[in-house]
């Protein structure tokens, strides 16, 4: 490894633990070093790399050197070997898979709930022809709009509607309702990394809002954390370091799921479970066959639902 390239790894490891409110920026920066890829990436994002600034910036651009690509990924996958990079590459081809079968079933609307630095409403084939609603604290999402405007051509971002609205503390339907959102329409809210950081009460209230507001068939996609890596109950590789770097970050996850228990706990809010996975078992699905034997999380999963 070079001077230059263990500089800016040790900087970037610096941030992860001491920054606040970063996790939108590390997320985007795993999908930036995965288009970096000149072979087997399994999506590609040309605005990931928009999104990062300082430190994050430069290891995005050193990442244009395969060779330096490959040695900040092994890194990131050896400091923290629960691994966060391969599981956030892994589920956003996921989603991305999920949210276009959606949209192919006639879905017209998109919701990106706690958007953060998602840019799926820029770069998934086709998805200019729906409306889309991104959701997010009004300080994130003001930040996001300026990169957003320095980033995407106008003419690839007509179709979005941005939505500030605090999840804990907002109306998150009446802001929807100003944004233009149709009730009556099939939708597809994609909830990606956000539950683990709510409270119980705020995930319960804001999927009962969702199976209400919601067309029947719609679709709900969404993230959460396996409960027992929560309360030491699991024996899951790796936790203990993911979760210590986001609780030094200022983030720390506060909820969880037991996989067992979601299937009658979304049934009793109005939906039917159609998929609970892991993001290993998402990386044994994309990575894999690639010859890519990265690490991912067991106890990091993603769920679709439909609401009846």
């Amino acid at each position: 490894m070079t001077p230059l390239e263990k500089w800016t790894l040790i900087h970037y490891c610096s941030g992860m633990r001491n920054q606040t409110s970063r996790s939108a920026e590390h997320v985007a920066l795993f999908r930036a070093l995965e288009t970096a890829r000149r072979r087997h990436r399994v999506f590609t994002d040309p605005y990931a790399k928009g999104f990062l600034t300082g430190t994050h910036r430069l290891v995005a651009a050193l990442a244009a050197l395969p060779a330096a690509g490959r040695r900040i990924e092994e890194y990131i996958d050896r400091r923290w070997p629960g691994g966060p990079r391969a599981s956030a590459v892994a589920r956003t081809r996921l989603i991305d898979d999920l949210a276009l079968e959606a949209l192919a079933r006639g879905a017209r609307q998109v919701i990106l709930l706690g958007a953060g630095y998602d840019s799926r409403a820029y770069r998934l084939p086709g998805i200019a022809a729906a409306r889309v609603f991104e959701v997010d604290h009004p300080a994130t999402q003001a930040t996001k709009r300026r990169l957003v405007r320095a980033t995407v051509h106008p003419s690839r971002r007509g179709h979005v509607r941005f939505v500030p609205v605090d999840l804990v503390t907002g109306d998150l339907a009446a802001a929807l309702r100003t944004a233009g959102f149709a009730a009556l329409e099939p939708t597809v809210v994609i909830w990606e990394g956000v539950t683990n950081y709510l409270t119980a009460a705020a995930v319960d209230a804001t999927m009962r809002l969702i199976a209400a507001s919601t067309a029947s068939g719609s679709t709900l996609i969404f993230t959460y954390v396996d409960r027992a890596a929560l309360d030491g109950t699991g024996d899951f590789s790796g936790v203990t370091e993911w979760h210590a770097a986001v609780r030094h970050g200022g983030e720390p996850w506060t909820f969880g799921f037991a996989p067992a228990e979601l299937p009658g706990y979304v049934a009793a809010r109005g939906l039917r479970l159609a998929l609970d996975q892991s993001a290993r078992e998402a990386a044994d699905r994309y990575l894999e066959p690639l010859g890519r034997h990265e690490p991912a999380a067991s106890f990091y999963r993603i769920a679709q639902a439909e609401i009846l």
